[in-house]
């Protein structure tokens, strides 16, 4: 009977640390289901305490990534056995928002609805970074990184998104020499 009432006392610890943020920082129970992959209904009953608070680990880790806490701050949450490597080029681009002072909140906002779940899995490294160019741009001009500066971040990704898929750069090396010299011309010319 005691593991109830603790159980209990956790979903309120939760559902309530989640309703806190949503009040203070002024975020929509909509936008905040959109941002975190789930139904208006589900944040509503999330945060009623209607339903128990999620378990899931994927829906820990985005309210969390959200939230800017670890996904630890909830008593729901159970580390992965398969731990998230570490991504130096997704560090560079908190430190980005870092230095421009956004949150992730701030920083989901100024992209379209429909790209802020996507983003979400990106920043909690359950996506890989865009090598698309144009949405690349976009993250670097919300977060002013310079023109020569974003080219080698996305030069970066783009490096580890081919070693990932089996391309041996080494042996290639001339051939992406030649591919990302003429990439830069029209990446940091084109402005």
């Amino acid at each position: 009977m005691q593991d109830k009432k603790t159980d209990k006392k956790n979903e309120q610890k939760s559902s309530k640390k989640v309703f806190d943020f949503l009040e203070k920082n002024k975020i929509h129970k909509k936008d905040f289901a959109q941002m975190i992959g789930v139904t208006l209904s589900y944040v509503y009953n999330l945060i009623d305490e209607t339903i128990p608070f999620s378990t899931r680990t994927t829906t820990l880790e985005r309210i969390a990534t959200v939230m800017d806490i670890m996904p630890e701050e909830f008593d729901e949450y159970v580390i992965s056995s398969d731990p998230v490597p570490y991504n130096k080029n997704l560090e560079t681009i908190k430190e980005h928002m870092k230095k421009n002072k956004l949150s992730t909140v701030e920083f989901l906002k100024k992209f379209e609805r429909k790209k802020r779940l996507a983003l979400v899995d990106i920043l909690r490294g359950a996506k890989p970074l865009y090598i698309d160019f144009s949405e690349f741009q976009k993250i670097g001009e919300i977060l002013n990184i310079k023109d020569a500066d974003l080219f080698e971040l996305w030069k970066n990704i783009f490096i580890e998104h081919l070693e990932d898929s089996g391309f041996d750069t080494s042996c290639n090396k001339e051939f992406l020499d030649a591919m990302f010299a003429g990439a830069k011309k029209y990446a940091v010319s084109k402005k």
